[in-house]
C-alpha cells in the first residue's frame, strides 16, 4: 500500500498536551454582533449548540459569520466517546416534540440556504431519534424546499429501519463519522461504536438514496500512522463515501483523551491530495477543519444548486461533533 510522505509536527510532552498549542491552532475570541444575535435567537427558542457544548475553536468565526450549530434531541448523549465534550448520561431528559419547529422557525428567520442536522446519540429511544430527525427536516422543507440540508448523525445501534428512516427525509446530504482508524476505535469511541457499523451506516445511505451525497470524518493526532489514514479512506470510498473532512483532535478538558501529536499543515495537505486521488468528489484536510466545514457546504451547494451561487453563510443545526 502506498503511504503518505511524513512531515514533522509537533509531539506533545504529558506535561503540555492540554495547554501548549503551536501557532497553527491558535484562533480569535468569539465576539461582534452576529454572534450576539445568533446567541440570542438560539438561546430564546431553547435550541442547544454542539459549538458551545464540544468547546469548537471555530465558534468566533463561524457565528460571526452568521453560522450556528444546534444539537437535535437534547444536549446530553447516552455515549461516552473519549474525544468529545457532550454531557453523557444513561438515561438523558426525553426530547421536546416541539423542536422540529423551533429549528424550522429558527432557520426561517435567517433566511439562508444551506442547514446542516445533527444529533445526540438517543440509545434510550427505540428508534434511537430517527423520526424526531426525519421530521425535523420535513419541517424544514415545508417552510422552503429550496434550502439544502445536510445531516450528520448517530449509527442508531446499527437499526437498519432508523437509518433508512433518516435517509428518506429528504436530505440532500447524509454523513455519519467513522472518526479514527479501525485500530484505535475501542479506544477512542464508546464501546458501543464499531468501525463496521459506521461503514455499514454509510453504506446503506447511499443503497437507500443513491441520488444524496455521503460524508464522513476522521480525527488524526491520536497515535495513527499515515498508513491507517490511507486504509481508512479507501474503506470510506468503498461504501460510496463522497466527501470527506479530516481535521486535528484538540482536548477539550484535561478529563478527555490525550492529544498525540499536533499534525503540521503540510501533512494536512498531503491527505488531501491523496484522499482526492482516491476519487472523493471533496476533501477538506486541515488543522482546523471539522464535520460541518464551511468550504465543504460551499462545495456541496455549488453541486446541489449550480445555478445558484452558494451563499457565504450558512446554518449549521449539529451535534454529535468531531
Amino acid at each position: 500500500m502506498r503511504t503518505l510522505p511524513m512531515a514533522e509536527g509537533r509531539r506533545v510532552s504529558r506535561r503540555s498536551r492540554f495547554d501548549r498549542k503551536p501557532p497553527w491552532l491558535k484562533v480569535r475570541a468569539p465576539g461582534g454582533a452576529r454572534y450576539t444575535e445568533l446567541k440570542g435567537l438560539l438561546g430564546r427558542l431553547g435550541l442547544h449548540t454542539v459549538c458551545e457544548e464540544a468547546r469548537c475553536p471555530n465558534i468566533g468565526e463561524c457565528w460571526g459569520g452568521g453560522t450556528a450549530t444546534i444539537m437535535l434531541l437534547g444536549d446530553v448523549c447516552t455515549r461516552g466517546c473519549r474525544f468529545c465534550n457532550v454531557k453523557s448520561a444513561r438515561t438523558p431528559p426525553p426530547p421536546d416534540p416541539d423542536e422540529p419547529r423551533k429549528v424550522g422557525e429558527a432557520i426561517a428567520r435567517t433566511g439562508l440556504d444551506y442547514v446542516v442536522l445533527t444529533m445526540v446519540d438517543r440509545d434510550d429511544l427505540p428508534d434511537g431519534g430517527a423520526a424526531h430527525v426525519a421530521e425535523t427536516v420535513r419541517t424544514i422543507r415545508r417552510g422552503d424546499e429550496r434550502i439544502l440540508i445536510e445531516l450528520l448523525v448517530g449509527d442508531f445501534g446499527g437499526d437498519a429501519a432508523a437509518i433508512e428512516t433518516v435517509a428518506r427525509s429528504g436530505a440532500h446530504v447524509l454523513a455519519h463519522n467513522v472518526e479514527t482508524v479501525e485500530r484505535l476505535q475501542r479506544t477512542v469511541r464508546d464501546a458501543r461504536c464499531s468501525y463496521e457499523r459506521s461503514l455499514e451506516v454509510l453504506r446503506r445511505f447511499k443503497e437507500t438514496r443513491p441520488e444524496s451525497y455521503t460524508k464522513s470524518s476522521i480525527m488524526v493526532g491520536l497515535g495513527e500512522r499515515m498508513d491507517e489514514i490511507e486504509r481508512t479512506c479507501r474503506d470510506l470510498r468503498s461504501v460510496g463515501v463522497d466527501i470527506l473532512t479530516i481535521g486535528q483532535y484538540l482536548r477539550p478538558s484535561p478529563r478527555h483523551l490525550p492529544v498525540h501529536e499536533y499534525v503540521a499543515p503540510e501533512r494536512f495537505a498531503a491527505m488531501e491530495a491523496m484522499a482526492l486521488s482516491l476519487g472523493f468528489a471533496f476533501c477538506a484536510a486541515g488543522p482546523l477543519v471539522r464535520s460541518s466545514y464551511r468550504a465543504g457546504e460551499l462545495f456541496l451547494a455549488s453541486r446541489l444548486r449550480p445555478d445558484r451561487p452558494a451563499r457565504a453563510e450558512t446554518l449549521e443545526t449539529a451535534g454529535d461533533p468531531t
